[in-house]
Protein backbone atom coordinates (compact mmCIF):
# COMPACT_ATOMS: atom_id res chain seq x y z
CA UNK A 1 0.00 0.00 0.00
CA UNK A 2 0.95 3.66 -0.37
CA UNK A 3 0.75 5.55 2.91
CA UNK A 4 1.14 9.29 3.45
CA UNK A 5 2.18 10.36 6.95
CA UNK A 6 1.75 13.95 8.10
CA UNK A 7 4.75 14.36 10.40
CA UNK A 8 6.70 11.13 10.71
CA UNK A 9 10.13 11.95 12.14
CA UNK A 10 9.67 12.52 15.88
CA UNK A 11 8.01 9.85 18.00
CA UNK A 12 4.80 8.13 16.89
CA UNK A 13 5.46 9.05 13.28
CA UNK A 14 8.90 7.48 13.10
CA UNK A 15 7.57 4.21 14.51
CA UNK A 16 4.69 4.28 12.04
CA UNK A 17 7.25 4.58 9.24
CA UNK A 18 9.16 1.61 10.62
CA UNK A 19 6.02 -0.49 11.00
CA UNK A 20 4.78 0.35 7.50
CA UNK A 21 8.11 -0.34 5.82
CA UNK A 22 8.48 -3.60 7.75
CA UNK A 23 5.27 -4.75 6.05
CA UNK A 24 6.52 -3.68 2.64
CA UNK A 25 4.38 -0.56 2.27
CA UNK A 26 5.51 2.56 0.42
CA UNK A 27 5.69 5.63 2.67
CA UNK A 28 5.65 9.34 1.87
CA UNK A 29 6.29 11.95 4.57
CA UNK A 30 4.80 15.43 4.55
CA UNK A 31 6.34 17.79 7.08
CA UNK A 32 8.36 20.99 7.46
CA UNK A 33 11.67 19.17 7.83
CA UNK A 34 12.39 20.72 11.21
CA UNK A 35 12.59 17.55 13.32
CA UNK A 36 15.24 14.98 12.37
CA UNK A 37 15.24 16.00 8.69
CA UNK A 38 17.85 13.39 7.75
CA UNK A 39 15.88 10.47 9.16
CA UNK A 40 14.68 7.86 6.66
CA UNK A 41 16.95 8.66 3.75
CA UNK A 42 15.19 6.15 1.49
CA UNK A 43 11.69 7.50 2.12
CA UNK A 44 10.01 10.05 -0.15
CA UNK A 45 9.66 13.42 1.58
CA UNK A 46 7.46 16.34 0.65
CA UNK A 47 8.52 19.48 2.48
CA UNK A 48 5.76 21.84 3.45
CA UNK A 49 3.58 23.41 6.11
CA UNK A 50 0.15 21.82 6.47
CA UNK A 51 -1.43 25.27 6.71
CA UNK A 52 0.16 26.74 3.58
CA UNK A 53 1.57 24.03 1.33
CA UNK A 54 -1.13 21.41 0.88
CA UNK A 55 -1.06 22.05 -2.84
CA UNK A 56 2.25 20.15 -2.89
CA UNK A 57 0.39 16.92 -2.17
CA UNK A 58 -0.18 16.00 -5.79
CA UNK A 59 -0.03 12.22 -5.53
CA UNK A 60 -2.56 9.59 -4.50
CA UNK A 61 -2.37 7.24 -1.52
CA UNK A 62 -4.28 4.38 0.03
CA UNK A 63 -4.25 6.11 3.41
CA UNK A 64 -3.04 9.20 5.20
CA UNK A 65 -2.06 9.15 8.88
CA UNK A 66 -2.37 12.49 10.65
CA UNK A 67 -0.03 12.32 13.64
CA UNK A 68 -0.08 15.98 14.62
CA UNK A 69 -3.58 17.45 14.33
CA UNK A 70 -4.65 19.58 17.28
CA UNK A 71 -7.01 22.23 15.89
CA UNK A 72 -10.12 21.44 13.82
CA UNK A 73 -9.56 24.30 11.38
CA UNK A 74 -6.15 22.95 10.36
CA UNK A 75 -7.31 19.33 10.31
CA UNK A 76 -10.21 20.30 8.05
CA UNK A 77 -7.78 21.91 5.61
CA UNK A 78 -5.81 18.66 5.38
CA UNK A 79 -8.87 16.44 5.17
CA UNK A 80 -10.53 18.48 2.43
CA UNK A 81 -7.30 18.80 0.44
CA UNK A 82 -6.82 15.02 0.54
CA UNK A 83 -10.43 13.90 0.09
CA UNK A 84 -9.95 12.88 -3.54
CA UNK A 85 -6.33 11.76 -3.10
CA UNK A 86 -6.53 9.17 -0.32
CA UNK A 87 -8.90 6.30 0.42
CA UNK A 88 -8.76 6.46 4.21
CA UNK A 89 -7.95 9.19 6.74
CA UNK A 90 -6.38 7.98 9.98
CA UNK A 91 -6.40 10.49 12.80
CA UNK A 92 -4.29 10.06 15.94
CA UNK A 93 -6.44 11.42 18.74
CA UNK A 94 -6.27 10.73 22.50
CA UNK A 95 -8.24 9.18 25.33
CA UNK A 96 -8.24 12.72 26.71
CA UNK A 97 -11.29 13.36 24.53
CA UNK A 98 -13.60 11.77 27.11
CA UNK A 99 -15.62 14.06 29.34
CA UNK A 100 -15.91 11.88 32.45
CA UNK A 101 -12.95 9.95 33.82
CA UNK A 102 -14.78 9.00 36.99
CA UNK A 103 -16.30 6.11 35.03
CA UNK A 104 -14.60 2.72 35.23
CA UNK A 105 -14.28 1.11 31.80
CA UNK A 106 -14.65 4.05 29.44
CA UNK A 107 -15.41 2.77 25.94
CA UNK A 108 -15.55 4.32 22.51
CA UNK A 109 -19.25 5.22 22.77
CA UNK A 110 -18.87 7.35 25.90
CA UNK A 111 -19.38 11.14 25.66
CA UNK A 112 -16.49 13.36 24.67
CA UNK A 113 -15.66 16.75 26.12
CA UNK A 114 -16.97 20.00 24.70
CA UNK A 115 -15.52 23.48 24.58
CA UNK A 116 -17.50 26.72 24.53
CA UNK A 117 -15.33 28.44 21.92
CA UNK A 118 -14.67 25.85 19.22
CA UNK A 119 -12.41 28.23 17.31
CA UNK A 120 -9.81 28.52 20.08
CA UNK A 121 -6.33 27.34 19.05
CA UNK A 122 -4.62 26.87 22.39
CA UNK A 123 -4.44 23.38 23.92
CA UNK A 124 -3.92 24.69 27.46
CA UNK A 125 -6.51 25.16 30.17
CA UNK A 126 -8.31 21.88 29.57
CA UNK A 127 -8.88 22.52 25.87
CA UNK A 128 -6.67 19.70 24.57
CA UNK A 129 -9.23 16.89 24.85
CA UNK A 130 -12.26 18.77 23.51
CA UNK A 131 -10.18 20.12 20.60
CA UNK A 132 -9.04 16.61 19.75
CA UNK A 133 -12.69 15.52 19.82
CA UNK A 134 -13.55 18.32 17.38
CA UNK A 135 -10.70 17.21 15.12
CA UNK A 136 -12.15 13.70 15.13
CA UNK A 137 -15.55 15.04 14.14
CA UNK A 138 -13.97 17.09 11.36
CA UNK A 139 -12.31 14.00 9.88
CA UNK A 140 -15.55 12.05 10.14
CA UNK A 141 -17.49 14.88 8.52
CA UNK A 142 -15.15 14.86 5.51
CA UNK A 143 -14.34 11.15 5.17
CA UNK A 144 -17.35 9.48 6.77
CA UNK A 145 -16.97 5.72 6.97
CA UNK A 146 -13.53 6.00 5.40
CA UNK A 147 -12.12 7.46 8.63
CA UNK A 148 -10.17 5.68 11.34
CA UNK A 149 -9.87 7.38 14.73
CA UNK A 150 -7.21 6.15 17.16
CA UNK A 151 -7.45 7.23 20.81
CA UNK A 152 -4.18 6.27 22.51
CA UNK A 153 -3.49 6.51 26.20
CA UNK A 154 -0.03 7.47 27.43
CA UNK A 155 2.37 6.52 24.61
CA UNK A 156 5.75 5.26 25.81
CA UNK A 157 9.00 3.83 24.52
CA UNK A 158 12.14 4.91 22.65
CA UNK A 159 12.16 8.52 21.37
CA UNK A 160 9.34 9.65 23.67
CA UNK A 161 9.80 13.44 23.98
CA UNK A 162 7.58 13.78 27.05
CA UNK A 163 9.62 11.74 29.60
CA UNK A 164 6.39 10.76 31.35
CA UNK A 165 7.35 7.08 31.27
CA UNK A 166 11.09 7.35 30.64
CA UNK A 167 11.55 8.93 34.05
CA UNK A 168 10.79 5.67 35.84
CA UNK A 169 13.29 3.29 34.19
CA UNK A 170 15.98 5.97 34.48
CA UNK A 171 15.22 6.90 38.09
CA UNK A 172 14.92 3.29 39.26
CA UNK A 173 18.17 2.39 37.48
CA UNK A 174 19.94 5.05 39.55
CA UNK A 175 19.00 3.10 42.67
CA UNK A 176 18.61 4.23 46.25
CA UNK A 177 15.38 5.49 47.78
CA UNK A 178 12.79 6.21 45.09
CA UNK A 179 9.70 8.26 45.86
CA UNK A 180 6.68 6.41 44.46
CA UNK A 181 3.03 7.46 44.15
CA UNK A 182 0.19 6.28 46.38
CA UNK A 183 0.53 2.51 46.89
CA UNK A 184 1.95 -0.51 45.01
CA UNK A 185 -1.46 -1.77 43.85
CA UNK A 186 -2.55 1.50 42.20
CA UNK A 187 -3.21 0.88 38.50
CA UNK A 188 -1.56 2.42 35.46
CA UNK A 189 -2.11 2.15 31.70
CA UNK A 190 0.09 3.00 28.74
CA UNK A 191 0.91 1.74 25.25
CA UNK A 192 4.33 0.98 23.79
CA UNK A 193 4.66 3.16 20.69
CA UNK A 194 5.71 0.14 18.64
CA UNK A 195 2.55 -1.76 19.56
CA UNK A 196 0.51 1.32 18.66
CA UNK A 197 2.23 1.66 15.29
CA UNK A 198 1.88 -2.03 14.42
CA UNK A 199 -1.81 -1.93 15.32
CA UNK A 200 -2.52 1.15 13.18
CA UNK A 201 -0.69 -0.21 10.13
CA UNK A 202 -2.51 -3.51 10.58
CA UNK A 203 -5.90 -1.79 10.60
CA UNK A 204 -5.01 0.17 7.46
CA UNK A 205 -3.96 -3.03 5.70
CA UNK A 206 -7.32 -4.58 6.59
CA UNK A 207 -9.28 -1.45 5.53
CA UNK A 208 -10.76 -1.08 9.01
CA UNK A 209 -12.69 2.06 9.97
CA UNK A 210 -14.14 3.28 13.25
CA UNK A 211 -12.90 4.47 16.63
CA UNK A 212 -10.51 2.58 18.91
CA UNK A 213 -9.17 3.14 22.42
CA UNK A 214 -5.55 2.04 22.31
CA UNK A 215 -3.74 1.68 25.60
CA UNK A 216 -2.69 -1.29 27.65
CA UNK A 217 -1.79 -3.85 28.63
CA UNK A 218 -4.73 -6.23 28.26
CA UNK A 219 -4.65 -7.07 31.97
CA UNK A 220 -4.48 -4.80 35.04
CA UNK A 221 -0.99 -3.40 35.58
CA UNK A 222 -0.02 -2.01 38.96
CA UNK A 223 2.54 0.69 39.63
CA UNK A 224 4.29 -1.78 41.91
CA UNK A 225 4.72 -4.20 39.02
CA UNK A 226 5.98 -1.40 36.79
CA UNK A 227 8.62 -0.28 39.29
CA UNK A 228 9.63 -3.84 40.17
CA UNK A 229 10.12 -4.52 36.47
CA UNK A 230 12.27 -1.40 36.12
CA UNK A 231 14.35 -2.64 39.06
CA UNK A 232 14.67 -6.14 37.64
CA UNK A 233 15.70 -4.95 34.18
CA UNK A 234 18.26 -2.45 35.47
CA UNK A 235 19.47 -4.71 38.33
CA UNK A 236 19.44 -1.67 40.63
CA UNK A 237 19.22 -1.55 44.42
CA UNK A 238 16.21 0.80 44.37
CA UNK A 239 13.96 0.94 47.42
CA UNK A 240 10.48 2.31 46.81
CA UNK A 241 9.02 4.78 49.30
CA UNK A 242 5.29 5.00 48.69
CA UNK A 243 3.68 8.35 49.47
CA UNK A 244 -0.04 9.02 49.78
CA UNK A 245 -1.76 11.48 47.42
CA UNK A 246 -2.37 13.73 50.43
CA UNK A 247 1.32 13.71 51.32
CA UNK A 248 2.34 14.48 47.75
CA UNK A 249 -0.18 17.31 47.46
CA UNK A 250 0.93 18.81 50.78
CA UNK A 251 4.52 18.79 49.56
CA UNK A 252 3.67 20.23 46.14
CA UNK A 253 4.49 17.12 44.11
CA UNK A 254 2.06 17.38 41.22
CA UNK A 255 0.54 14.29 39.58
CA UNK A 256 1.56 13.56 35.99
CA UNK A 257 4.29 16.23 35.77
CA UNK A 258 6.33 15.94 38.97
CA UNK A 259 5.11 12.37 39.52
CA UNK A 260 5.00 11.03 35.94
CA UNK A 261 2.42 8.58 34.57
CA UNK A 262 0.30 8.77 37.72
CA UNK A 263 -3.01 10.35 38.62
CA UNK A 264 -4.87 9.81 41.89
CA UNK A 265 -6.81 6.55 41.66
CA UNK A 266 -10.12 7.88 42.89
CA UNK A 267 -12.88 10.41 42.34
CA UNK A 268 -12.82 12.22 39.03
CA UNK A 269 -9.75 10.29 37.81
CA UNK A 270 -10.80 6.80 38.92
CA UNK A 271 -11.29 5.59 35.34
CA UNK A 272 -8.14 7.06 33.83
CA UNK A 273 -6.15 3.83 34.27
CA UNK A 274 -9.14 1.57 33.62
CA UNK A 275 -10.05 2.42 30.03
CA UNK A 276 -11.80 -0.34 28.09
CA UNK A 277 -9.58 -1.56 25.24
CA UNK A 278 -11.48 -4.73 24.39
CA UNK A 279 -12.47 -3.43 20.95
CA UNK A 280 -8.82 -2.88 19.98
CA UNK A 281 -7.72 -6.22 21.45
CA UNK A 282 -10.42 -8.00 19.45
CA UNK A 283 -9.20 -6.15 16.34
CA UNK A 284 -5.65 -7.43 16.81
CA UNK A 285 -3.86 -5.15 19.28
CA UNK A 286 -0.83 -6.98 20.70
CA UNK A 287 1.56 -6.03 23.49
CA UNK A 288 5.30 -6.32 23.84
CA UNK A 289 6.46 -7.66 27.22
CA UNK A 290 6.83 -4.88 29.79
CA UNK A 291 10.46 -5.91 30.21
CA UNK A 292 11.13 -5.08 26.55
CA UNK A 293 9.52 -1.65 26.87
CA UNK A 294 11.56 -0.83 29.98
CA UNK A 295 14.82 -2.20 28.59
CA UNK A 296 14.55 -0.47 25.22
CA UNK A 297 13.47 2.81 26.78
CA UNK A 298 16.38 2.71 29.22
CA UNK A 299 18.86 1.93 26.42
CA UNK A 300 17.59 4.80 24.30
CA UNK A 301 17.59 7.20 27.25
CA UNK A 302 21.18 6.29 28.05
CA UNK A 303 22.21 7.51 24.60
CA UNK A 304 20.79 11.00 25.07
CA UNK A 305 23.07 13.93 25.94
CA UNK A 306 23.95 14.28 29.60
CA UNK A 307 22.46 17.76 29.63
CA UNK A 308 19.05 16.51 28.45
CA UNK A 309 16.34 18.77 29.84
CA UNK A 310 13.69 16.55 31.40
CA UNK A 311 10.08 17.35 30.54
CA UNK A 312 8.54 15.35 33.41
CA UNK A 313 9.80 14.26 36.80
CA UNK A 314 12.46 16.96 36.69
CA UNK A 315 11.78 18.05 40.26
CA UNK A 316 12.09 14.49 41.56
CA UNK A 317 15.32 14.02 39.63
CA UNK A 318 16.72 16.64 41.97
CA UNK A 319 16.08 13.89 44.56
CA UNK A 320 13.64 15.68 46.94
CA UNK A 321 15.58 14.06 49.76
CA UNK A 322 13.58 16.01 52.32
CA UNK A 323 10.42 14.19 51.22
CA UNK A 324 12.06 10.80 51.64
CA UNK A 325 13.20 11.82 55.12
CA UNK A 326 9.63 12.79 55.99
CA UNK A 327 8.35 9.41 54.82
CA UNK A 328 10.87 7.59 57.01
CA UNK A 329 9.73 9.62 60.01
CA UNK A 330 6.02 9.06 59.35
Amino acid sequence: MKILIIGGTRFVGRHLVNAARARGHEVTLFNRGQSNPNLFGQVEKIRGDREKDLDQLTGTWDAVIDTCGYFPRIVRMSAEALRDKVERYVFISSISVYSDFSKIGINESDPVGKIEDESVEDIGGGAYGPLKALCEKTVQDVFGIDSLIIRPGLIVGPHDPTDRFTYWPVRVARGGDVLAPDRPDVLTQFIDVRDLADFIIGLITQNVSGVFNVTGPNRPLTFGTLLDTCKLVSTSDAKFKWASPEFLEKNKVAPWSDMPAWLPDNGEDAGFARVDISKAVNAGLKFLPLEDTVRDTLKWASERPENHEWKAGHELLRVKQELLDLIREA
